[in-house]
């Protein structure tokens, strides 16, 4: 089976700190190989693979102010459908663009949808459902307008998390400095909970992290590591007493929620999006609808085993089973 992989260019794949959509291609890509599938990652020339690494893009857009995001996202698509009769099959990660090349070429195509910025975008997905195979991140994410072949969470390498059976004392926020992401509301929990408050991630509204964050950084209550990435990453993760994931938006997954349960740290989220579908509520975290309920779960918060956090991910979020959900769609697609 030869598969073109389509990844993003906003970061480089697998990403160096932040690149979610990047992250989760890379892990299927290195995963499919290790099964022994022949994939072809089209993604930036700087970007890493086991596999064959193909397109035109020298770098991320996000990361290098000379690419122009629209021109080379273009010649990057392109690339891909110009050699889609190399391929049994073409695995789109990269949204809704691909789709106006599909009917182009006869090679089947699976397009994973990994959120709607916007119904704005909704016609472009509905005309190609005809043609085009997609997949909703979790269940919550299916759009009650479109035709769907799998619903398939993401998957992470449990390998890459390791446990801490302790944590701390303090409290974590990981993610997009923005409103959707709740910055806000995990500084005003932490700080009415009386517990020091750890940040991470990259800044996506300079006007919100300046209102709303900086006010509050004082590396005593409150201190803003930045980006992390690598071994920081998972050390972060994991020496959490609880992972806040106060969100403002439907979000379609969560890979933050889901790491830091990997190692252990349990996650208070507000009830919405997909969070019902990665939190057991009392087992492995709460969900809550308010801010007063967030305070309320972290003096609980010890009523969690951390324990149990890991096993939940170990039994429902992997790359191997994340993995094998793909290759039987593949299969089921080609007839095989």
């Amino acid at each position: 089976m030869r598969i073109a992989m389509l990844a993003p260019i906003s970061w480089r794949t697998p990403p160096r700190h932040y690149g979610p959509w990047e992250l989760v291609t890379s892990l299927l890509t290195e995963a499919l190989l290790e099964r022994g599938v022949d994939v072809t990652l089209f993604a930036t020339r700087d970007s890493q693979t086991s596999g064959t690494l193909a397109g035109p893009c020298p770098a991320p857009y996000s990361e290098d102010p000379a690419i122009d995001a629209k021109v080379w996202e273009m010649l990057h698509v392109a690339h891909v459908f110009e050699r889609a009769g190399e391929f049994d099959l073409i695995h789109n990660q990269a949204d809704f663009v691909p789709l106006a090349f599909s009917r182009l070429v006869e090679t089947p195509v699976v397009t994973t949808i990994h959120g709607f910025s916007s119904d704005r975008i909704l016609p472009v997905f509905k005309a190609y459902e005809d043609r085009v195979h997609y997949v909703a991140i979790s269940a919550a994410d299916r759009h009650p307008d479109l035709r769907y072949a799998a619903v398939i969470h993401h998957g992470i390498r449990l390998e890459d998390f390791p446990f801490d059976p302790d944590g701390s004392q303090d409290l974590l926020f990981f993610g997009r400095i923005h409103r959707d992401k709740g910055a806000a509301e995990a500084i005003a929990t932490a700080r009415r909970a009386g517990r020091r408050l750890v940040m991470a991630g990259i800044v996506q509204d300079e006007g919100y992290h300046a209102a709303q964050v900086v006010p509050a950084l004082d590396d005593r209550s409150v201190t803003y590591l930045g980006p992390v990435g690598g071994a920081l990453r998972m050390k972060t993760l994991g020496s959490a007493r609880a992972l806040l994931h106060l969100i403002n938006f439907e979000e379609p997954f969560g890979l933050s929620v889901v790491e830091a349960l990997a190692c252990g740290t349990p996650v208070i989220a507000f009830n919405r999006g997909s969070m019902p579908e990665l939190i057991e509520h009392g087992v492995t975290g709460f969900l809550v609808d308010s801010v007063d309920e967030a305070v309320t779960a972290v003096d609980r918060i010890g009523e969690i085993d951390r324990a149990a956090c890991r096993a939940s991910i170990a039994e429902r979020f992997t790359v191997e089973r994340m993995a094998d959900r793909y290759l039987n769609l593949y299969r089921s697609i080609l007839g095989r």
